[in-house]
């Protein structure tokens, strides 16, 4: 991973995935404005010096093989309308953790499956991870959706797991494993 360029992937609803660039600060700042974002995720608030350290960050990540995480962009030199990555990545042990979101000019368009299924297909195929998870409050429907439609199993709910900004939620856990049917 560390030795590579973060690859760019097309998606079929014509948005593709790419690396944060310094200019996208504008736009990371303003989704920790978004309310579903806010809710779902707890970004923090960022200043736009800080969203450039946390690009920078991510960059560094991609490099300590940590992390990978792109935006979801217009196709070609489009702003991001979201995020997708993979934090916690154990290349030893084999596993990652998912974690997204999009803004109201990415939603309703089937991106987030296409952006899950296309991560999920490199992690497993090319950089050779076995087991992807994804966690979220059993209240975020749509991630649940997200989650079954790109065929991460349901393996259970984690009691109190995550706090957001009202209250304790429970979290639903899901998983894709290496062999696991691919949806159609």
């Amino acid at each position: 991973m560390g030795g590579s360029d973060q690859p760019v992937f097309g998606l079929a609803c014509g948005l593709e995935l790419r690396p944060w660039r310094a200019d996208d600060a504008q736009v990371l700042t303003d989704a920790c404005q978004d309310p579903d974002v806010q809710h779902w995720n707890r970004p923090g608030r960022l200043s736009l010096p800080d969203a450039r350290a946390r690009i920078a960050r991510w960059e560094k990540r991609w490099r300590d093989e940590a992390a990978a995480i792109w935006a979801i962009a217009e196709h070609g030199a489009g702003g991001a309308v979201g995020l997708i990555g993979l934090g916690d990545v154990d290349l030893r042990g084999g596993s990652a953790e998912f974690l997204y979101w999009l803004l109201p000019a990415g939603r309703g368009r089937g991106a987030m499956v296409d952006a899950v299924l296309r991560v999920s297909r490199w992690a497993l195929d090319d950089l050779g991870l076995h087991r992807l998870r994804i966690t979220h409050s059993v209240a975020n429907a749509a991630s649940c959706r997200v989650a079954e439609t790109a065929g991460f199993a349901l393996e259970g709910t984690m009691r109190s797991a995550l706090l957001h900004q009202d209250g304790w939620h429970d979290e639903h856990l899901h998983a894709r494993v290496r062999g696991d049917a691919w949806p159609e």
